[in-house]
């Protein structure tokens, strides 16, 4: 157990792939033409399994089997107490280590995006094909857009949702410490085989993988399916954890009617992750089963139909946008109301619209398919339900605008990022609404106004609150501030360069332009040149964010334990948090949002 780390994790990896690959290459007959897929996906089965044993995810369990179970020892050491640095390289059940882990863990995710998006943007600089052919580009995207996606939903929920989420209760630690290293690990262990994809030919048909071509590309779409299952699984222990840490774990006085917004947050998202991510788990399982075993799901002359695999798809693919952006939001209304030195505006109004975004988001899966032609007379309904999410998401931002009105709005580096986020929002928000109409989906869907909408709402809106989170509670994680003047560098480069990109690309989607092309008519040369621009600036952005993190996290200016005056419970107790939080478990006697109540009262 005490040998055990990241690297052993990568030798049992490649160690039982190897053998899987081995076994299978000679059992199975290689002769049949599903051989290459069975290979493919046992290999990758083979590497998530050596991965978990090499890494220790089962040591525990291994050793209480045998009737040896860890004594308080073992545990300690589980926990990383007096490793150092090497606990964050290992299979550690800290929460707090977990949430260092996580973002770590999400700055390879977006800087792995980051980099296909670049390929992406350098690529359609200009019209004509000029460093890679249109195979390798779909290839890029459908790669690009799954790491993208995974990197968000993570980006919140991760690493605070960790670290931060258990001491708001006053609990000790997760409700299952263990379980919380797996998923961990086990989305580390998803990352290599959604590259890996590329290097064996990679995916034609874009991220959301549609049947029946899904089913006739090659090996590629194995590894892409393991990572998508082993994700699911990631994200559902991580999501049944939290909430099982929030109901049962929380301190004394510590009513539902008291709890953070963020809490709120992250348990809502974790409950519709629930729902909505196991839908994606069966889409990629019908599918490696369809090309390993003959099967024939999502193959209409084998009596299948593509129209299950695109239904099971976007009813994940529709809450998963709000699974990734209300951690977000609840993160920024943490900001807010201490940068504003207000109480929150409305705390159950912001409770219930992210209840009734989560409700909401369940019923509105099929505005992706209105110009497929499946279910024609259920468009109607459809775009109803779309018109109406907008009604609970207009309150959750009103909630934002309303504890920032007339407040003492102190402009530190996390409040840059904030206003940032409603800006970009307000963008993302309107042009949504115009696609939930039928008449005008119809002109738009499939150009690159679509591409602009969804990314000002994921890079413009959830990255930006990702920074905001990751900019307030740097000192609680680390004792250092972040860098307030390259943070800002960072901030205006990062702006700037969204709207460059993406209204350039409204612009190309109002004129024709479709998504997804490697090439394009001149026409569209001058928004693509300008959109290319800006990804640089973005990138530009992103790099001097990078260069404060490590900066910072090596050599910052000393915070202390509560910079910020908050009056949440990770603030009131000492940086770096103890191994087990609370020597004593406090009393809670009012919610955390009394800002400027004691000068009113005097």
């Amino acid at each position: 157990m005490r040998r055990l780390n990241f690297l052993t994790g990568i030798i049992g990896g490649v160690l039982v792939a190897a053998l899987f690959y081995v076994i299978a290459r000679e059992t199975l007959d290689q002769g049949s033409r599903t051989f290459v897929d069975t290979l493919t996906t046992l290999t990758g089965v083979g590497w998530v399994i050596g991965f978990w044993l090499g890494i220790g995810a089962f040591t525990g369990v291994g050793r209480w089997f045998i009737g040896k179970d860890q004594n308080h020892d073992d545990e300690m050491y589980l926990a990383g107490k007096d490793l150092g640095r090497a606990r964050y390289w290992k299979y550690t059940t800290d929460h707090k280590v977990v949430g260092v882990q996580y973002v770590i863990v999400t700055m390879v995710l977006l800087a792995a995006g980051g980099i296909l998006a670049m390929a992406l943007r350098t690529e359609l600089i200009t019209p004509g094909a000029h460093f890679v052919n249109p195979q390798i580009y779909n290839a890029f995207i459908s790669v690009h857009g799954m790491v993208m996606i995974i990197a968000l939903i993570v980006a919140v929920a991760g690493p605070w949702a960790n670290f931060v989420v258990p001491i708001m209760v006053g609990a000790r630690d997760m409700a299952f410490p263990r379980l919380n290293a797996l998923s961990l690990w086990t989305l580390v262990a998803a990352i290599p085989l959604l590259l890996g994809s590329l290097c064996v030919g990679g995916l034609s048909m874009g991220w959301v993988t549609q049947a029946p071509i899904s089913e006739q590309a090659g090996p590629g779409m194995d590894l892409f399916a393991l990572a998508i299952i082993t994700f699911a699984v990631s994200t559902t222990v991580a999501g049944v954890n939290t909430i099982c840490t929030v109901l049962t774990m929380r301190t004394k006085g510590m009513t539902l009617e008291r709890l953070p917004i963020f809490v709120w947050s992250s348990i809502i998202a974790a409950g519709l992750g629930l729902y909505a991510f196991p839908f994606f788990l069966v889409v990629m399982a019908l599918n490696i089963v369809d090309r390993t075993t003959g099967t024939s799901f999502f193959i209409a002359s084998g009596g299948g139909t593509g129209w299950l695999q695109e239904n099971l798809f976007w009813l994940m693919g529709h809450p998963e946008v709000y699974v990734i952006l209300l951690p977000a939001v609840g993160a920024l209304l943490e900001i807010t109301t201490v940068f504003s030195r207000k109480p929150l505006f409305s705390y159950r109004t912001a409770v219930g619209g992210m209840a009734a975004l989560a409700g909401l988001s369940v019923l509105v899966w099929a505005h992706h398919m209105f110009t497929t032609g499946w279910a024609p007379t259920l468009g109607g309904p459809f775009m109803l339900t779309t018109e109406l999410i907008s009604i609970p998401t207009g309150i959750v931002f009103l909630v934002i605008l309303g504890t920032l009105w007339r407040g003492n709005i102190w402009m530190k580096l996390p409040m840059y990022w904030v206003f940032g986020f409603v800006f970009d929002f307000l963008i993302g928000g309107v042009t949504g609404i115009y696609l939930s109409d039928i008449p005008v989906d119809n002109q738009m869907h499939g150009t690159m106004f679509v591409v602009a909408h969804f990314h000002y709402v994921f890079v413009g809106s959830v990255l930006f609150g990702a920074i905001a989170a990751l900019c307030f509670w740097f000192p609680k994680m680390t004792g250092r501030f972040l860098d307030e003047k390259l943070g800002k560098l960072s901030f205006w480069l990062t702006f700037v360069g969204v709207q460059v990109t993406f209204l350039s690309m409204f612009v190309s989607g109002l004129r024709g332009m479709p998504r997804r092309y490697a090439s394009y008519a001149i026409i569209f040369e001058h928004t693509n040149f300008i959109s290319t621009i800006g990804a640089y600036i973005i990138m530009a952005g992103m790099l001097v964010l990078l260069g404060a993190i490590i900066q910072s996290w090596r050599s910052g200016e000393p915070s202390g334990p509560n910079p910020w005056s908050s009056k949440t419970l990770e603030w009131l107790v000492p940086t770096p948090v103890p191994l087990e939080n609370f020597e004593v478990l406090p009393v809670i006697t009012s919610d955390p949002y009394t800002y400027g109540e004691e000068l009113v009262n005097s």
